[in-house]
């Protein structure tokens, strides 16, 4: 783990700010866990590369994805392995590899030491049940007719839904290998679940989205949104994500990254990352608290704008490369990006003004990834 890729004015020494990995950072024995953080806009703008790693992987990093509860990151790259990463100590775990199928969004189960991944070569199009624990295939779910382009788990049980080139959304359950539904599109689709695995909503083109009841998905979409500034073109959604609260929907299409009322379908704002016309959407995600959108950019910078003002509140430097995938920790402030390298971002202690932010230790000493602040 070094910072070599990485550029910024200050750059951090790997591990820093993370306990366990510094002489002068109490690791979790020490009380990282009495940390507490209220997410507002000078934390934000203070944020800052925790933790570097640039010798894991030799080509771009396509996924990652935080387990829900665990204190784990799990990578997938176009060099075919797979990383897995302790957010809490700040400290590369393992690497498998995959070199038979190529790997793809890759996405944690309810089980620490097994995730999903879809093949990113060869012409074995099953999605793919993987044991962390000793690198061992689980289960092929089989079905889709070309390369499979997303996926999704429910936070609520063991169902998932996955996403193709062959214009279908298919819904399983990680216990049987049998489909258990499939939804036809016109186009290249994305899927999501919202946050309590009741609903999951379905992109295609048209600036059109639909949502359906997991319990009566097969009566066809109980809603449907257009957005309009989308609704004359036939540029496919690049993702689609629910906030926490369940309040709003965060819908990536091409540059453009569109942040919409979850009930009414309104658009309350769009950003832009700056991607041009016909480029591959980049990476974005809500905030735990759903007060800000960060999104990777095609000037290889990180934004994070106000979903309440729609202004931009920080512009984070240090990539070499475009990130091109990036997700908010559900339980920490810690923000993972990635090109060919991955980052970990987290509030810089020193720059946050009489650590306003802050609850619990007074001591002065610098936390790893400090938690949220509970009601």
């Amino acid at each position: 783990m070094s910072v070599s890729p990485l550029q910024t004015s200050m750059p951090p020494t790997p591990g820093s700010r993370f306990g366990g990995d510094s002489q002068d950072v109490p690791g979790r024995a020490d009380g990282l866990k009495d940390w507490n953080i209220v997410l507002d806009d000078n934390v934000v703008r203070n944020m800052d590369m925790g933790a570097v790693f640039d010798k894991e992987n030799k080509a771009k990093i396509n996924s990652l994805d935080f387990h829900r509860s665990a204190e784990l990151l799990v990578t997938a790259s176009d060099d075919d392995s797979i990383n897995v990463y302790d957010t809490c100590g700040g400290s590369h775990l393992k690497t498998l590899f995959s070199r038979k199928y190529g790997c793809h969004s890759v996405s944690f189960t309810h089980h620490t030491n097994a995730v999903l991944a879809a093949s990113s070569k060869g012409d074995d199009h099953s999605v793919k049940y993987l044991s962390l624990h000793d690198n061992r295939w689980l289960r092929y779910f089989a079905g889709h007719n070309g390369k499979v382009t997303g996926l999704a788990v429910s936070p609520k049980d063991d169902l998932f839904l996955s996403t193709g080139v062959d214009r279908e959304v298919r819904l399983w359950d990680l216990r049987i290998n049998h489909c258990q539904g499939v939804l036809r599109v016109p186009s290249q689709p994305v899927a999501t679940f919202d946050q309590q695995g009741l609903v999951f909503a379905a992109a295609a083109d048209c600036g059109i989205i639909k949502l359906y009841d997991m319990r009566a998905y097969d009566k066809g979409p109980f809603d449907t949104f257009v957005l309009e500034e989308e609704n004359c073109g036939q540029v496919p959604f690049g993702s689609l994500m629910f906030s926490n609260d369940g309040q709003k929907i965060l819908a990536v299409v091409e540059s453009r990254v569109y942040v919409l009322d979850a009930f009414k379908g309104h658009s309350a704002h769009r950003f832009d990352s700056g991607v041009p016309e016909g480029g591959t959407p980049l990476g974005a995600a809500f905030s735990p608290d759903a007060k800000y959108v960060v999104s990777g950019c095609h000037d290889r910078k990180i934004r994070v704008w106000s979903c309440k003002s729609g202004l931009e509140v920080a512009a984070w430097e240090g990539h070499a490369g475009v990130p091109t995938t990036l997700k908010w920790s559900l339980t920490r402030c810690l923000v993972a990006s990635a090109c060919s390298a991955l980052a970990f971002w987290i509030p810089d202690m020193q720059r946050i003004s009489d650590y306003g932010g802050f609850a619990g230790r007074p001591d002065g000493q610098r936390p790893g990834a400090p938690e949220y602040q509970r009601p």
